[in-house]
């Protein structure tokens, strides 16, 4: 039976450590701030972003909500952005995707400060990634690596393959393993024999979009599953791109749908926060 990789334990320990630094910050008079830009009622996004804000309150994190029209227009966010960018108190700035079809997703990321760029997606933070430089991490990526230190798996030298090529996730969860000293194979959507070569996974990462793709076929006997996906079933409950039930017994680990992936992307977003005010932000990809 695989060992079950605990999210909500591990991001658990991570938030307190946060908690622990603000405290600090702020006995010193340093106050740590994140603005949230909801564009829209997309109920997906309302429940992302309230949980950024429960997480923001636990964590002593003060949160600037801005909750604008499905109909507000790119300039108008353009220019919230630019406020936000300058408004000295603001130390952090999300803004929650997908936006309406009307507003350019790109233009908006390369508008926010790269020092406040908590989220990790300014192509100046992407870019540092890439090359190895200090700069914010993408929240979930940095999130799964993270539950694997802790969980105790062992990443140099080991075999990961990551099903999936997205900005969000794909590439910087590979570039992320390769600082890892793994070998990392990226599989998407054109690769041959997909089956084949994830068997030939240690550890497997997971991230399509596409639920219980990944069934017993696709797994090495004794691998680390990691499971990005989160889907409602034809039920309405929540499933992952693995089926679980079906690649349990294969795997020595696993990350369950929901309490695996999903808590660790807030927080990291908490620590990149807390990074920025101690003007350690340029340096989280460290």
């Amino acid at each position: 039976m695989a060992k079950i990789i605990d999210g909500k334990a591990v991001s658990g320990q991570i938030r307190d450590e946060v908690k622990e630094k603000i405290e600090a910050l702020r006995r010193e008079g340093k106050e740590v701030t994140l603005a949230v830009v909801q564009v829209g009622s997309d109920p997906a996004s309302c429940v992302y972003v309230n949980n950024k804000k429960k997480a923001c309150a636990y964590v002593g994190i003060k949160s600037l909500a801005y909750e604008l029209p499905e109909e507000t227009t790119e300039e108008e966010l353009l220019a919230l952005i630019d406020k936000l960018n300058r408004m000295e108190e603001c130390n952090g700035i999300l803004v929650q995707l997908p936006l309406p079809v009307h507003i350019d997703e790109d233009k908006v990321i390369d508008a926010i400060s790269p020092d406040k760029d908590v989220d990790g997606f300014h192509q100046s933070n992407t870019g540092a990634l890439c090359i190895g430089r200090p700069g914010f991490l993408p929240c979930t990526p940095a999130g799964i690596v993270e539950l694997l230190r802790r969980s105790g798996v062992e990443l140099a030298g080991r075999n990961c393959v990551v099903v999936g090529r997205s900005n969000i996730v794909g590439k910087p969860v590979a570039l992320l393993l390769l600082r890892e000293n793994a070998t990392v194979t990226i599989a998407h959507s054109k690769t041959e024999n997909l089956k084949a070569l994830c068997r030939q996974a240690d550890i497997l990462v997971v991230a399509v979009g596409k639920p219980k793709m990944i069934n017993r076929e696709y797994i090495k006997e004794g691998a680390v599953v990691v499971d990005v996906g989160i889907h409602r079933n034809e039920a309405g409950k929540l499933c992952g791109d693995v089926d679980f039930a079906d690649v349990e017994e294969r795997c020595s680990a696993i990350t369950p749908v929901p309490g695996g992936v999903g808590p660790m992307t807030i927080a990291m977003l908490m620590k990149n926060c807390m990074l920025a005010v101690c003007g350690k932000g340029r340096e989280a990809g460290r």
